[in-house]
């Protein structure tokens, strides 16, 4: 993480006060967050339209900050305390991490589309780190907070860093990006999630590929080649780059020739060598995520008969295709950190065709930010169930309720459940698993359905 003295930071930064007397006073990274200061910490409050976290400044500093920055619009700063005015604090946090970024010997892949970006970034540090010191995102730090923030906390003797771009808008990315200065970047692919925002997949997809234009020359850009959206524009983007795209056709540089599939993840085989891959993920859609992992990982000399190993110690962050087993032994596949109509239909194709289940159960929720067709969406993920692999749908949320009309013109109305209380909902489900039960738990971030899975643990 960064170490620097006050004195460095003020020539990284724009600082409006005398810090003189704090010149050599020395900062050891970066909190966003006065409840987890590490001593040494530079504190970075944010003045926000509900709450402002200036407040906790000196709060901040008596548990061991090392000094802290300052809006210059919010009165009263404590000047006799090592507090840094800026002109603004976000835009102080990401010149410094601007700054430091460019002063590591480091080299940066960025990773962006509507799904996948969090498993892409994991499987591609795993395999990375075969041979590299490699840090990544961790969690979902990959906002305009996020990544300068991670940046923040990289090492300096980190040789890799990959780091998650996302986005609400058109120009963030833009803007992450050209942070960044990465040498590789990832598109996964372009879905419908910030239909809301943007009102089309094509604007979509033109935020998405906003993260070339932070890319070093002669880096690569690594995309989904069988979505025409993507394939167009890059085909006309006149940039200096290598271009490798993986997918599920022969028209791309990677793809997968044989897929095996059960309920440990999946082995799978590629076009361009016969050695076997197992990727202890479930979900076939995941592989690629890997494909893309892979074109990566070997942009930077790792080669590819090396890479099962490093698929062999992947972790994945929480929520994520998790499976997990309830109190009965129902086994539970815990994917509620978010959802799109793209996400959700593979994770129910993946239930659909796991074997050796007794029962089969989804408990779907809300899918946000899909804009005008909303309904139309979730109406859809119910209508497209298959009644012979299902056995009974959960809902929960509004949107839910959505579904579950689709659903019960496929299953009939006495397999299918909607609720808009979770405590109801786990108290139906619970009767109706047993040992012999899966579970898929999926929804948008926002309605926190891993609720449920903890309470079929309890």
């Amino acid at each position: 993480m960064i170490q620097r003295s006050i004195k460095d930071i003020a020539a990284m930064i724009d600082i409006e006060n005398d810090i003189s007397k704090f010149g050599n006073v020395q900062i050891t990274g970066v909190s966003i967050d006065s409840r987890k200061i590490v001593p040494g910490n530079l504190f970075v409050p944010f003045k926000g339209e509900k709450a402002d976290g200036h407040r906790f400044v000196e709060e901040a500093l008596s548990k061991g900050a090392a000094a802290a920055l300052w809006q210059k619009d919010v009165p009263n700063p404590p000047l006799h305390l090592p507090v840094l005015v800026v002109e603004e604090t976000l835009t102080a946090l990401q010149e410094l991490a601007r700054s430091y970024i460019s002063q590591l010997n480091i080299k940066v892949i960025g990773i962006t589309g509507s799904n996948g970006k969090t498993t892409t970034k994991d499987m591609a540090a795993s395999l990375l780190s075969l041979k590299y010191s490699v840090q990544k995102t961790e969690g979902n730090y990959n906002n305009q907070i996020g990544l300068p923030f991670t940046i923040l906390q990289l090492k300096e003797n980190t040789e890799i860093a990959v780091l998650e771009m996302g986005m609400s808008g058109r120009g963030e990315i833009d803007f992450l990006t050209k942070l960044a200065r990465p040498d590789a970047v990832i598109i996964t692919n372009i879905g419908e999630s910030h239909l809301l925002d943007l009102g089309s997949r094509e604007a979509i997809a033109d935020a998405k590929l906003e993260i070339i234009e932070g890319l070093r020359d002669d880096g690569l850009i690594i995309y989904h080649g069988d979505e025409p959206l993507l394939r167009g524009r890059l085909e006309n983007a006149g940039r200096k780059a290598q271009i490798k795209t993986f997918g599920k056709t022969a028209a791309n540089d990677l793809y997968p020739v044989e897929i095996i599939q059960n309920s440990k993840g999946n082995t799978f085989t590629v076009n361009r060598t016969s050695k076997p891959f197992h990727l202890p993920v479930l979900g076939t859609h995941n592989i690629l995520n890997a494909l893309s992992a892979m074109l990566a990982a070997e942009f930077f000399g790792i080669p590819l008969e090396d890479m099962d190993k490093g698929f062999s110690g992947l972790k994945l962050t929480n929520m994520r295709m998790e499976l997990v087993e309830g109190a009965k032994g129902e086994k539970i596949i815990n994917d509620a950190y978010n959802a799109s109509p793209t996400s959700m239909n593979a994770a129910i194709e993946l239930v659909s065709n796991l074997s050796g289940y007794k029962t089969k159960i989804l408990v779907l929720g809300d899918m946000l930010e899909l804009g005008p067709q909303e309904e139309e969406y979730h109406y859809n993920i119910g209508t497209s169930l298959d009644k012979d692999k299902i056995d009974f749908l959960f809902t929960y949320g509004t949107l839910g309720n959505a579904i579950a009309k689709g659903a019960s013109e496929v299953l009939g109305r006495d397999r299918v459940f909607p609720y808009d209380d979770k405590e109801r909902l786990s108290a139906e489900l619970r009767k109706r698993t047993d040992a012999e039960t899966l579970i898929l738990v999926k929804a948008s971030r926002g309605m926190k359905l891993e609720d449920i899975v903890f309470t079929l643990q309890k």
